[in-house]
Order: structure tokens, then sequence, then C-alpha cells
């Protein structure tokens, strides 16, 4: 299962790594008349590109019920373990019973105090108290958790996803240390058990690596939008940041907007509207 779910993971990452400007090397191989490998880069044509990836999210459009869509959409695609599923003992018959700390995570519903504490004022608007404010990964273009990684199986793409290759990950969690957001996420046991549905066209994780959101990679590399986005009912957009045309520029110059600890400097691309 592990070696079916590594050739997965490098199809879905040559895909994404060629058609989106990938720094690693991940090429797909061709053998040539004789025999010999060569690099072919075969660029879909519907291919979603950016200079630089960011994310807004409407929080006046966001409800607990397109809050629980979003989070349902990314993680079922992605294979991201659920801990409240029951177990199949049959089948997983040595399965330790769940802890609820060691959960993971990509994408999920935070209240504003959590998200920002440096803007936790004690007059703050009632509205915010309320609001399900969803996080995840800030893609940021000054990533500690890449300066952190010791294997670079945590990197920055050209085009400013922070993306993972889950097989360099040792488990040293040095990123997940670095990270001032919270938003990796650390396999403590073989989360199989507690996938309901496995997707086989992304790959699962194993124990001992960590992971987190990917922003999508693999749907843009295709043409298509991030799933969060897709179940998001227009609460959430991505762009190109550097592209003063894009949609989410025109969001940004129409409407105040917050980032997560902005004063850290690392330069957060996922941007609130409040």
């Amino acid at each position: 299962m592990m070696k079916k779910s590594r050739r997965r993971f490098l199809k879905v990452a040559g895909i994404a790594a060629i058609g989106l400007g990938a720094a690693p090397a991940m090429n797909f191989a061709a053998s040539d008349s004789h025999g010999s490998a060569k690099a072919v880069k075969n660029k879909n044509e519907n291919v979603l590109e950016a200079k630089r990836w960011g994310m807004v999210i409407d929080t006046g459009k966001l409800n607990d019920k397109i809050a629980k869509q979003i989070t349902n959409a990314c993680h079922t695609q992605h294979n991201v373990p659920d801990f409240t599923h029951e177990v199949d003992t049959e089948k997983f018959p040595k399965t330790r019973p769940v802890n609820h700390k060691q959960e993971v995570k990509w994408i999920w519903k935070e209240k504003f105090h959590y998200a920002f504490p440096d803007k936790e004022d004690e007059f703050l608007a009632e509205k915010f108290h309320h609001l399900p404010f969803m996080v995840l990964c800030n893609h940021c273009k000054n990533a500690p958790c890449v300066q952190a990684c010791p294997t670079q199986a945590t990197f920055s793409r050209e085009d400013g996803i922070v993306i993972m290759d889950f097989h360099r990950c040792i488990g040293c969690r040095f990123c997940m240390a670095a990270c001032p957001y919270g938003s990796r996420s650390f396999n403590y046991r073989n989360p199989l058990p507690f996938i309901a549905e496995l997707d086989p066209d992304f790959p699962f994780r194993s124990k001992g690596v960590v992971e987190k959101c990917n922003l999508c990679a693999e749907r843009l590399a295709k043409g298509e939008q991030p799933h969060c986005v897709e179940a998001a009912e227009g609460a959430i957009v991505v762009g190109d940041l550097e592209d003063p045309e894009s949609e989410i520029r025109k969001l940004l110059r129409e409407n105040y907007s917050i980032r997560r600890k902005q004063s850290l400097g690392t330069e957060p691309s996922v941007y609130y509207i409040v």
C-alpha cells in the first residue's frame, strides 16, 4: 500500500511541479527509442498560474454550516484522518483509542481571539465573537517553516505556495516549532484506520510525517479551483497577489482586510475581510 501511495504522490507532485513551476526537481521520465530516460514536460493547457498565489476569506459570508462544508471538502479529498471516525476493529485490530490532542487539521474553524491574538481588544465588536474564522497554512512569503526544515521536505515554490514532499519528511517537527500559526499537524499514529474512504488520487501519509494545506496545488495544475473555494459559496477566493487586475486584488482594494500575526514579518498570503 505504501508503494502505491508513493507512486501516487510522485505523480501528483510531478504534475504540480511541472504545471506550476515548482522549485525542486520532480520531472516525469520517458524512454526514447534507445531506452534511455529523458525529461518530459507535458504542461496542462488549463493550468492555473500566478506569480504569487494568495487567498481572501470574506468573514461576512461565513457561517458554521459553510465552515463545516469547507473543512469536510478539504479533509475528505486530501485523506486527512478523522480521529472521531469509528475504526473497523476487524481490519485494524491493534488500533489504540483516540487521543483528540493528536488530531490532524488542514483547515478549520477558530475563534477570533485565537486566530488574531494581537488584535484582541477590550471593546471588540460583538460580531467578531461569533464569526467562524477559517485558519490554515498562510503560505508565507518569508516562511519560517522552510528555513527550519533540514531535509527540504518543506519548500516554497516560485509561485508562493509552501508545499511538502511527504516522503522527505523525517518527523523532526522543526517546521511545527517554527510555524507561528499552528498550521501543521503531526501523525503520531498510522492515519489509515481513521480515513473513512480513501481517495486514491491523493497520497495518504504515514506515521511520523508532518502535513498541512497545500493550497490544492494538484488541482491548480489541472485548471481547477481548490476544494475550499468550491465549498465556500463565495466566501473564499484565490488568485494572483501580484496581478493588480486579479479578482483577489480587487477585493483587497475595495475591502478592509487583516492578516494573522502580520507583525512577525512572515508576510502571510491569506487575507481576511472583516
